[in-house]
């Protein structure tokens, strides 16, 4: 993952990861109770032997020098409290600021699953493509909920089966369509289809052993999670396009006026 950041791009992050520290937690005791939560080290036979993953820098005062101290990190460290405190990383995931703010009003659940798989990427990778495979499950739902639909739930279907259901219900598959268009609906299946496969057969969620592969690496969850948001955010702006919502008539002003 190192390679992929650039340093440039860490420069930047050390930057607003910085800022956000000292927002959240304002005093330089509690910013390095928060620090050496993230820091790791083994003690060899001799002093070359020895290890850590970082090196917590202090001033002569004794107080933690925060922007030394975050220098001393690869690029993969900084990624990961910048996941942890919540800061947007476009270079890696860019559609998550779009997506979070499209769904965090209307979709209460699917925003809470979706900010856990976010927050597990780089610490359990597996665990991260389950909650979004099931984050995208729930925004199809949502959707589908609707009662202008005409498609009907049983509840028990898979990611699979939900794309196929929207897809059928917005006609995109319509032969009024583009042949371009419908190729690339079918590519939405295939998405969809490759995200659930790769969460039952390569993830935790439907129970290894040792022998099997396991996802261990972020950077298919980078892939997974920028597919997902993609697809999200097309299905749900058509969604709100072709179904806006209904006005409700406010029945208790207009009791209030004077005729």
């Amino acid at each position: 993952m190192d390679e992929l950041i650039s340093p440039k791009y860490q420069m930047q992050l050390v930057n607003s990861v910085q800022d956000k520290i000292w927002e959240e937690f304002k005093s330089y005791k509690d910013v390095l109770f928060y620090i050496k939560k993230w820091h790791k080290s083994s003690e060899g036979y001799n002093f070359n032997d020895n290890w850590e993953n970082f090196t917590i820098s202090l001033d002569v005062n004794g107080t933690i020098d925060l922007s030394s101290t975050l220098h001393s990190m690869n690029g993969s460290e900084i990624l990961k409290i910048a996941i942890d405190l919540g800061l947007d990383t476009p270079d890696f995931i860019p559609t998550i600021p779009h997506f979070k703010n499209e769904i965090k009003e209307q979709y209460e659940n699917v925003y809470d699953t979706f900010l856990k798989s976010i927050k597990n990427i780089e610490t359990d990778p597996s665990l991260a493509i389950g909650l979004a495979n099931s984050a995208f499950e729930s925004l199809i739902k949502e959707i589908l909920k609707d009662e202008r639909m005409e498609s009907k739930l049983k509840g028990n279907e898979t990611l699979f089966k939900l794309i196929q259901a929207i897809i059928n219900e917005f006609k995109l598959n319509s032969v009024n369509f583009p042949i371009e268009a419908r190729t690339i609906c079918t590519s939405l299946i295939s998405i969809c289809q490759s995200i659930e496969k790769l969460r039952s057969e390569k993830t935790i969620f439907h129970g290894k052993t040792k022998e099997d592969l396991l996802i261990e690496d972020s950077i298919y969850v980078y892939l997974t999670i920028n597919s997902f948001t993609t697809v999200g955010l097309f299905l749900n702006s058509y969604y709100n396009k072709k179904y806006p919502k209904l006005k409700v008539e406010n029945y208790d002003e207009l009791e209030d006026l004077p005729f």
